[in-house]
């Protein structure tokens, strides 16, 4: 991952809209292309390349023994995170949490493949955070999920994250001048009418610069690394330190 001065930042504030994707049924025709289109979105960005990268520099060698993913939709992000780490990291188990239900056999089946075990958990993303025990998970990682929210409850997620794991990882749209013309040509893909509206409203609610470090709570206890990634994400980490003199923001 790199960031440069020519990152192209747009000078818009955040805005936040509700996307289509996340009131329509889950059985609806065009929730279901969409989420297929977002798959091929995903792999346009480069985004599970980039988590991959974040989280082997943050993690030991083992890896880690159970995983969190925020907003995990129909698993299949995880599933091909996953299929880039197995090689180096064996037995993990991995908790799918979504506010549907839509993680399908064969998603189970690739992540058992992989010697991996993924439990889908249906649920609202700050009840379920609410009552997790702390330090409960190794590591907690989100994918386009967290610009769906406002600062204030946008802060107190990232503080709910931070009392049950010492690592997290983030990949996010880059609020961008460049970002934003690449939503715009989300038809040249074949992406639908739903998928497309989104893909411009998440860059508009997206994130660039220390946006997400300056809500980070208890930084002195964190090192925390923000930066551009590919050409149009933008990746946060967040990881516990114990030695306060260590701690590093990066741009």
């Amino acid at each position: 991952m790199s960031s440069s001065s020519g990152e192209n930042r747009m000078t818009t504030a955040r805005s936040v809209e509700t996307e289509w994707l996340d009131v329509l049924p889950a059985e609806d025709p065009r929730a279901i292309r969409s989420r297929l289109d977002l798959h091929r979105v995903n792999k346009w960005m480069g985004n599970a390349g980039i988590m991959q990268r974040a989280l082997l520099r943050s993690c030991t060698s083992a890896g880690p023994g159970l995983m969190l993913e925020l907003g995990a939709g129909d698993g299949r992000f995880t599933l091909e995170l996953g299929r880039r780490l197995a090689p180096r990291w064996k037995y993990v188990k991995v908790v799918l949490l979504d506010c549907k239900n839509i993680v399908t056999g064969k998603t189970r089946d690739g992540f058992a493949a992989l010697g991996w075990q993924a439990e889908a958990v249906t649920a609202d993303a700050f009840d379920f955070l609410e009552h997790a025990k702390p330090h409960s998970f190794d590591a907690v990682t989100a994918n386009l999920f967290l610009h769906h929210f406002q600062p204030g409850k946008l802060a107190r997620l990232l503080t709910q994250v931070a009392q049950i794991s010492d690592l997290f990882v983030a990949c996010e749209p880059r609020r961008s001048a460049l970002a934003l013309a690449g939503s715009k040509m989300l038809w040249a893909i074949g992406c639908n009418g739903v998928s497309r509206h989104d893909a411009v409203a998440s860059v508009r609610a997206g994130f660039t610069g220390r946006e997400l470090s300056e809500l980070w709570p208890g930084q002195c206890d964190w090192r925390l690394n923000e930066l551009a990634a590919g050409l149009f994400t933008h990746c946060f980490t967040a990881q516990r330190t114990t030695d306060p003199t260590d701690v590093q923001n990066e741009i």
